[in-house]
């Protein structure tokens, strides 16, 4: 077999390969004992039809084409090994020489995305500014205040309801006098914003025991969208009384026997968040720095198929507005995977076994599910190979920081071991950075998809408050009382979109057996007559 490869741009190429009458013999051979299992005809077993009667019935031409579409796949794979191509999607495949003759060969063509070429710097050239570490007293009451609230208790009241009041209500919705569901004795918080639309403002200045209509439209079920008019009866109005903050709340909310050991640990535990954070701001800024300086060619059609598929998803695809925008950041998170791919080919880096398991349990948890079901929904999906080449960039991204100068805008060098704690201050840090992963060096930026936090309900819905983002600190594993506990309301951390499993990656590098599918091969071979098939349509 001969091939070559001719470079179009530098994201894509083209291969013309040739294939000799001996090298695609046994291919066609094979043809014959694949369509003579095939068949039914008087006189002959199923798989004992001979050759010359096959051609007879069926012709020259599907014998070939049945050969070609078996042999492409192979051809094609050897063409890439041959020429060292880094394939980057499906090729469009063009058969040039179809051997319809004894003794013709096989010729066709094959355009490909490629990988392109990218000269890395060296990356203890780099360096980067980072916002330095500051601890101050708003932190601190920041984080007292969020346990006292997780430790507080409900009081009833005899009076209207007003923002920031906790009630227990019974909803329900009706659509042209149908109900469509109800639910009672809900907790809400007056303000939350977690459920209905409008229902906070018809709660405010209710009693107890008094109800009131409203129109809203519903977020959930086969109803979706359509407006409901909706009755809610409030049953009772409590505050939220919050505990005294002395030495007995400590030992309440801690381990600690006094405020002020309470204090300091929390003190600690912000330093640590903020050391995370800024690891996370020397990842992003060395990224976007490599980006700056190296200016990589990105695939076009890998970036048009991949905001097609986003604005089908999200029933957008006539605003010209946000494709613009969606295209933007498509060809910015394709070029990032470049990179780091190609920084993971450079330095040779592998993924171990324990590697894989750390990274799909942190995943598991962050979806809420067991790691076990996890691990075989994506191997079930092919979304192993994806997820080994997330955790192989996520080493690359750490072998460039390692390099790299970073300082803070005082001048002062940052360690950036110092942001990567283990255990539960690992994922106390990752909690408060907004769904970042346990390590400031993660793969490319994506846009964040809510982990946790449901939408709103339809009132025919069981309405469920937005899980509290619970810190992890020091704090001693008590249940807070019943009803607060039911009306805590926070925004659920969000999780990476790169580490989505059933998402695709922009610039997957597609598997070389696959790449050349029969599809490709019999669209082409289906053209050709028993004349010519020099022009390949």
């Amino acid at each position: 077999m001969k091939s070559a490869v001719e470079n179009l741009t530098p994201t894509r190429v083209k291969l013309t390969v040739d294939v000799t009458a001996d090298e695609l013999k046994p291919s066609i051979e094979k043809a014959y004992t694949t369509i003579g299992s095939q068949v039914q005809i008087p006189g002959f077993r199923k798989g004992k039809v001979p050759a010359k009667l096959i051609e007879q019935r069926f012709g020259r031409a599907a014998v070939i084409q049945e050969a070609v579409n078996e042999a492409l796949p192979e051809l094609y794979t050897n063409a890439i090994v041959e020429n060292d191509v880094k394939v980057l999607g499906q090729p469009e495949v063009d058969i040039t020489e179809f051997p319809l003759e004894d003794g013709a060969g096989l010729s066709f063509t094959a355009e490909v995305d490629i990988r392109p070429e990218i000269t890395l710097p060296a990356f203890d050239t780099l360096e980067v500014e980072v916002e330095p570490i500051e601890v101050s007293d708003a932190d601190i009451d920041e984080r007292i205040a969020e346990l006292r609230e997780r430790f507080g208790t409900l009081e009833s009241v005899e009076r209207k309801a007003k923002k920031g009041d906790f009630v227990t209500i019974d909803l329900s919705a009706t659509i042209d006098g149908n109900e469509i569901d109800a639910v009672s004795g809900v907790s809400y918080e007056i303000g939350s914003g977690t459920m209905l639309d409008g229902l906070d403002e018809a709660l405010t200045g209710l009693k107890a025991g008094e109800e009131t209509t409203f129109t809203s439209p519903l977020a959930g079920g086969e109803h979706e969208g359509e407006n409901a008019e909706c009755t809610v009866k409030v049953e009772s109005v409590k505050v939220r009384e919050l505990p005294e903050l002395d030495d007995e709340f400590a030992q309440l909310a801690s381990s600690f026997d006094t405020i002020d050991e309470l204090k300091a640990d929390l003190r600690g535990e912000v330093e640590r968040t903020k050391r995370f954070e800024q690891g996370v701001q020397a990842r992003d800024k060395v990224l976007e720095v490599l980006l700056e300086q190296l200016d990589i060619p990105v695939p076009e059609s890998i970036v048009t198929e991949e905001v097609t598929n986003q604005l089908e998803g999200e029933n957008r695809l006539d605003d010209d507005e946000h494709r613009a925008e969606v295209t933007e950041s498509t060809r910015q998170q394709v070029a990032t995977q470049l990179l780091l791919d190609e920084i993971v080919e450079k330095h040779e880096i592998q993924v171990g076994q324990d590697e894989l398991i750390e990274y799909l349990i942190m995943s598991a948890q962050q979806y809420g599910m067991d790691p076990n079901t996890f691990a075989q929904a994506l191997d079930a999906q092919g979304q192993v190979p994806a997820i080994m080449g997330e955790v192989a960039r996520r080493k690359a991204l750490a072998t460039v920081l390692e390099s790299a100068t970073v300082k803070d805008t005082a001048g002062n060098v940052v360690d950036l071991n110092a942001a990567v704690d283990t255990g539960e201050d690992e994922a106390q840090a990752a909690d408060a950075a907004d769904g970042e992963n346990a390590t400031p060096v993660a793969s490319e930026d994506a846009d964040a998809e809510a982990a946790d936090k449901p939408a709103k309900k339809a009132a025919a819905k069981k309405t469920t408050t937005k899980k509290a983002a619970t810190k992890k600190t020091a704090t001693k594993k008590v249940a807070a009382p019943a009803e607060a506990a039911d009306a805590d309301s926070a925004d659920a951390d969000s999780a990476d979109a790169a580490e989505k499993p059933a998402k695709k990656a922009a610039a997957k590098k597609t598997a070389a057996k696959k790449t050349a599918t029969k599809t490709a091969a019999k669209k082409t071979a289906a053209k050709k007559t028993a004349k010519k098939a020099a022009d390949g349509e």
